[in-house]
């Protein structure tokens, strides 16, 4: 009787544990695959500088302060410019009130664009130095990067207004209405990235919560990590951004292809190039998973790491190489 109470034991153990690897390698899509090492580098000096500038210079920058929000853009199109971008300002009214996105070209005409973005403005009266100066502070950089080695392919980096509340998921976000003007001119695009809450990281114990217990089974729990979060059927996607960040630096990546239903998942700019069948993904720290000042008042400068923020930019930019 023991006997056959353990054989059956043994069979229900084994039964979860192929369940388990089989979401395991379809959720995180693990790969031997990596990019060869970066030369690149980015000073964290000059990140901290964008991200300070941005989220204490020129604080705040909700919907309503449409003159800070004027100061980011200009300040962004300045760098873009100076990193030898061909740049465009794309803008528009909502609510009566003027607004827009920046955009910045480089290899123009080399076809297979891929658009890389990040929004500028903050949640309500919050500094966003993570949300998302740091993504802002990464897209500047990349451009440098991009700007000192032509890129094979056209690159356009896009800095985003109006992606938090109360636009969010509405067809006001500035990522939607550059989504909808590509659509429009059909241009074909590879795919698009977004640069959402890259600069907070955490070496202790537990620093990493997950949308479900399951997750905490397959990844770390420790923040030291970058993610790279798409749409469940567009896992070719996720997995070749990820092959082409991991090994570029040591910073370690992980990658979550998921349904969007799954808390998060969608939660930036990337959302709104789904509806025209583009591939797009975020490139994250996972933001309120992690880092406890999300959308709150202590999202300051002086919480983000810059060395590991310099990182990510040297990895995207190492992905976009190898495509």
């Amino acid at each position: 009787m023991k006997h056959k109470i353990l054989m059956a034991g043994m069979r229900v153990l084994g039964t979860v544990t192929i369940v388990v690897l089989a979401i395991w390698l379809a959720i995180a899509q693990p790969t031997l695959r990596k990019n060869s090492a970066s030369s690149a580098a980015v000073d964290p000096v000059r990140l901290r500088s964008h991200v300070v500038t941005l989220s204490e210079v020129m604080y705040p920058r909700n919907w309503r302060s449409v003159t800070n929000l004027d100061r980011c853009a200009q300040y962004i199109e300045q760098h873009l410019v100076a990193a030898g971008a061909q740049v465009e300002s794309q803008e528009f009214k909502v609510w009566g009130k003027n607004y827009r996105n920046i955009i910045g070209r480089f290899g123009v005409g080399k076809g297979g664009t891929v658009v890389v973005g990040a929004h500028y403005d903050s949640c309500d009266d919050t500094p966003g130095a993570d949300d998302n100066a740091s993504g802002v502070a990464a897209l500047i950089e990349l451009a440098y990067l991009l700007g000192a080695h032509a890129p094979n392919k056209e690159v356009e980096l896009v800095a985003y207004t109006l992606e938090e509340p109360p636009f969010f998921g509405n067809d006001r976000m500035g990522s939607a209405m550059h989504a909808k003007r590509n659509a429009e001119a059909k241009r074909p695009i590879v795919g698009m990235i977004a640069l959402e809450m890259v600069g907070y990281y955490s070496d202790e114990w537990g620093s990493q919560s997950y949308p479900a217990l399951l997750f905490r089974l397959l990844y770390p729990n420790r923040g030291n990590f970058v993610s790279v979060i798409g749409r469940w059927d567009q896992g070719a996607w996720v997995k070749k951004v990820k092959v082409g960040m991991k090994g570029a630096t040591d910073l370690p990546v992980y990658s979550i292809r998921a349904p969007s239903a799954i808390q998060g998942v969608d939660y930036s700019d990337h959302r709104n190039y789904w509806p025209y069948g583009i591939p797009a993904l975020m490139v994250t720290d996972t933001a309120f998973y992690r880092n406890d000042a999300y959308h709150a008042i202590g999202d300051v400068p002086a919480r983000l790491d810059y060395n590991r923020l310099g990182k990510v930019v040297v990895a995207v930019y190492a992905a976009i190489d190898a495509m």
